[in-house]
């Protein structure tokens, strides 16, 4: 493994967003809607993070929740976002696109990636619902992405181990290969161990009590805040680093 611990942030807020870079954390991977598995944030969600943060950002580009498959208009209001994202000076986009039957979907996503150059592409965990993983990642490779984030097509990537292994050994240093989901300071030794990668992907959230007065709440479900608990990411990246240092 190389000497260096990197640790992408998921984040869902702006001031998630500082708490990542003050921890030490080198990249955030920007989102909304935690309870949908992540789509892309609003305009201004992006440039308040922007404004307020100077490592790398990454906007997700996930017009709604659902499957990965997506149609004309879906992929217009894809471009529409991307473009925002450079206007706004992010380094890279967080993405994926599948075709009906799962496979990675190689004419959008090389668009995806041209529309989006200079900034960089992450193919995100759209990856792991894909019928072939290694085909998938050549597809990947081709299309120009410069990493993806996996969890070994299991719900967490303690779980799916043996399999982002063999990735990263495949990838060698044609891609980067992402471990992410429930990646905690309680399991990052073993991950990094087991897996061999050089960078790794959590949220590291914690749910914020709601301190508002609210009157009739059982009329509907208004959901949770979540803000990134920065002394769990200061244990993960203390710990990653460590680890890194003595296998390497």
């Amino acid at each position: 493994m190389a000497g260096k611990f990197v640790l992408e942030v998921c984040a869902y807020n702006s001031q998630s967003c500082a708490v990542a870079e003050k921890a030490g954390a080198h990249r955030v991977e920007l989102c909304d809607n935690h309870h949908e598995g992540g789509t892309t944030p609003s305009y201004g969600s992006i440039r308040q993070s922007r404004e307020k943060i100077s490592i790398d950002l990454y906007p997700i580009i996930r017009p709604r929740a659902g499957n990965f498959f997506y149609d004309k208009e879906e992929i217009e209001v894809i471009k529409k976002d991307i473009e925002i994202c450079k206007e706004l000076k992010c380094n890279g986009i967080s993405t994926g696109v599948l075709l009906h039957n799962a496979e990675v979907d190689k004419e959008h996503l090389k668009r995806i990636v041209e529309w989006a150059y200079p900034m960089k592409v992450t193919f995100h965990r759209a990856f792991d619902f894909t019928p072939d993983p290694f085909k998938s990642m050549e597809d990947i490779i081709e299309c120009g992405c410069e990493r993806i984030l996996s969890s070994g097509q299991e719900t967490v990537a303690i779980d799916g181990l043996e399999l982002i292994a063999k990735l990263v050994k495949v990838a060698g240093d044609r891609i980067l290969i992402m471990p992410g989901a429930g990646v905690r300071a309680s399991n990052i030794e073993r991950i990094i161990r087991k897996t061999g990668a050089t960078e790794y992907h959590t949220s590291a959230r914690q749910k914020m009590t709601n301190s508002a007065v609210l009157r009739r709440a059982e009329l509907m479900y208004l959901g949770h805040t979540y803000l990134t608990d920065e002394n769990e990411l200061r244990d993960i990246l203390n710990v990653g680093n460590k680890t890194v240092r003595r296998y390497s």
